[in-house]
């Protein structure tokens, strides 16, 4: 490796002062900018009539720089995280004629939920090591797996078939152009709560890039809560879990007793 005395590299730097400032990959610049959000609420009940909604995220660049706001150099991402568990994803193999699950991977501490919008594509705003660095985006959500691997394949295949999972059931939602600028500098977000949605503090996260480098990031809670009946159930279920199973037995049994009295052919 070639190493260049402290004299050159001096006269390097005071021949090219840009490169002392080049920011460092993982970090935010030492920019003026800031950033501010803001939401049209901070809780979201759950009813029985609940069929999904739409979460409003508002918020302002300050001291942005006008020339590159004009030419859209500044990009926004805004994502809403669910509370974070343990996931296990289970892959079903024919055995004898029968789909059995053969092989299982547990993903420590990933959202349940994960819902993303973005001023565009977020793959075109920054380079994928800033993205994995951030954990920003569908494809680069942290997902470390528990326990022995194995064989590396394997490692993106369950990755890959957990995200479709997600998306499938439609706890996993993107919107490449869910952010919109308002104004010069104020912007509007909006990001899709589905009807399954879990229960729990979740958080959004609001991340501003100024020509591809990351600048700064905003965080603020959103509770997602029951109410009503279904709020009742969950407690009684968690905090009696015997009576509510001899309840729910008890019922199953005057259900079945009732259908067959009412539908009884003579």
């Amino acid at each position: 490796m070639i190493r260049l005395p402290a004299i050159a590299i001096a006269t390097l730097l005071f021949a090219f002062p840009s490169l002392a400032q080049m920011p460092v990959l993982g970090e935010a610049v030492d920019s003026k900018e800031r950033l501010q959000i803001g939401m049209s609420t901070s809780e979201i009940a759950i009813t029985s009539d609940f069929h999904g909604a739409d979460l409003t995220i508002f918020g302002t660049v300050d001291y942005a720089d006008e020339l590159l706001m004009a030419i859209g150099q500044y990009d926004i991402i805004v994502a809403l995280e669910g509370p974070k568990d343990n996931t296990t994803v289970r892959k079903k193999e024919r055995l004898f004629g029968i789909w059995v699950n053969r092989r299982a991977m547990t993903f420590e501490m990933v959202p349940e939920s994960y819902s993303i919008s973005s001023t565009r594509a977020v793959d075109t705003i920054a380079v994928e090591q800033e993205l994995n660095e951030r954990g920003v985006g569908l494809s680069h959500i942290p997902l470390r797996p528990i326990g022995f691997v194995g064989n590396a394949a394997n490692l993106g295949e369950f990755r890959d078939a957990y995200r479709r999972l997600k998306q499938t059931h439609g706890l996993y939602e993107r919107d490449t152009s869910g952010v919109r600028f308002v104004s010069p500098t104020l912007f509007r977000a909006t990001l899709k709560l589905p009807a399954n949605i879990p229960n729990g503090v979740h958080t959004v996260r609001a991340f501003l890039f100024k020509s591809g480098v990351f600048v700064g990031e905003q965080q603020l809670p959103l509770r997602v809560v029951k109410t009503g009946i279904e709020q009742a159930i969950t407690d009684a279920a968690r905090e009696t879990p015997f009576a509510y199973g001899l309840f729910a037995v008890l019922m199953a049994i005057i259900t079945g007793w009732s259908a067959s009295i009412l539908f009884r052919k003579d």
